[in-house]
């Protein structure tokens, strides 16, 4: 878009960009520091900090928020243990950060006028935490990139960063217990000597590979996986673009992007708890049932995420705010 961008003094302070959590302590105190008194409309895309920046009275604050606070909120034991952080003085001293962490989030909710939530998921998150509505905008996906294909080919894809919380190893070895399934896995990440140590003949871990790939890959799958708990995810909708349906875990945003069987168009399986017997139970009910999704139901579900949609909702909404901000100066 050619826009400047000016970053906060973490950026020029050793390893930021390899070791930018390192520095988490210190990024309320930089949001801070941005001066944004220039402007009349302010808005903030924040998955941690960016809706502590401060604004005046004059001011419009609209917060695009994707999750307050993750792993110093619901998530903080899970961010704990994964991070080797549950016992010691390093782990009190984690505590006590993600504790003064908490209590700026609740305060600087005051500094913003109206949030929106990506996912209705996170909108009751923003609830529990500030106590304050949200309007739900989707994020943008973009479905154009990706093109429908009816025929589909006797695997299964999987495809993320293969990080702790997106359960790509119980992905693994579920597959691992079905022999006549193929799995293909595309993505790269921390975990992924752990889980090619679990692989087994009929799975394929492909690490990284570029949009190309994935897009064939996606055509042509059976269906996706997808055994994550995510605010909203990208990769189940992209997945319904190209016509192919989605076995999914049954919470967060993936409730709000796929259609379960109950529905009169389907277009993918739910399970209900991340366990290996679970997501073999949804194997065989996706088995079971796949003739009711089509994968022109796929692709029609997926539209509704378009990039052209977001981009009217989010213009729509910034106009009325500013309006309904005029109106009140004029009071």
């Amino acid at each position: 878009m050619n826009k400047p961008v000016q970053t906060s003094v973490i950026q020029k302070l050793p390893f930021a960009k390899r070791k930018y959590r390192s520095y988490l302590p210190l990024m309320p105190l930089a949001i801070e520091q941005f001066d944004l008194s220039a402007y009349d409309v302010i808005i903030s895309s924040s998955h941690a900090v960016a809706k502590g920046v401060l604004t005046n009275p004059n001011q419009v604050h609209i917060s695009y928020v994707h999750s307050p606070i993750r792993y110093a909120w619901d998530l903080q034991h899970q961010y704990l243990k994964e991070s080797g952080l549950s016992h010691g003085l390093k782990g009190w001293l984690a505590r006590y950060i993600l504790h003064k962490m908490r209590m700026w989030d609740v305060r600087t909710a005051n500094g913003v006028d109206v949030f929106i939530a990506n996912s209705e998921f996170i909108s009751r998150r923003i609830w529990k935490v500030y106590r304050r509505e949200a309007e739900i905008i989707y994020p943008p996906v973009a479905v154009e990139d990706f093109r429908l294909k009816e025929e589909k080919e006797d695997f299964y894809l999987t495809a993320s960063r293969m990080v702790p919380y997106k359960k790509m190893d119980l992905i693994v070895e579920a597959f691992k217990q079905q022999p006549d399934k193929k799995l293909i896995v595309i993505g790269d990440g921390p975990d992924f000597k752990k889980i090619k140590e679990k692989s087994a003949d009929n799975i394929i871990l492909m690490g990284y590979q570029p949009f190309a790939v994935l897009e064939d890959y996606m055509q042509r799958a059976k269906a996706f996986i997808f055994a994550a708990e995510e605010d909203f995810g990208i990769t189940p909708v992209e997945a319904q673009a190209c016509g192919t349906p989605v076995i999914a875990y049954g919470r967060g945003g993936a409730l709000e992007t796929v259609k379960g069987l109950e529905n009169t168009s389907p277009t993918g399986v739910f399970f209900h708890e991340q366990t290996v017997s679970e997501l073999l139970s949804a194997l065989k009910l996706f088995e079971k049932n796949q003739g009711r999704i089509t994968p022109e139901a796929c692709r029609e579900n997926a539209i509704r995420f378009s990039s052209e949609r977001f981009r009217n909702q989010f213009r729509q909404l910034v106009e009325r705010e500013i309006k309904v901000f005029k109106g009140r100066e004029l009071c």
